[in-house]
């Protein structure tokens, strides 16, 4: 099956450093997703490791240092 392409890129610029931001294509993605029990199985373990993150962020003093240390590790890893 081939897909266009899901989202690009543009480069932003916030507190001084510019990066790249992915910029995803509108949803529902066309054509719709085949949800075979292999990709099932893959979104369920995504859904899983999700949750685990949300419950360490309650023992985190600063939840916005977090997530901009890991937004700014994404970004420059192009």
């Amino acid at each position: 099956m081939k897909r266009e392409l899901q989202g690009h890129y543009v480069t932003i610029s916030t507190v001084g450093e510019e990066a790249r931001a992915f910029v995803p294509a509108p949803l529902p993605p066309k054509p719709p997703i085949d949800w075979t029990p292999e990709l099932r199985s893959k979104f369920d373990q995504a859904l899983l490791a999700l949750g685990r993150l949300d419950s360490i962020s309650t023992f985190l003093p600063d939840i916005s240092l977090f997530l901009y240390m890991y937004v700014r590790k994404e970004a420059f890893a192009f």
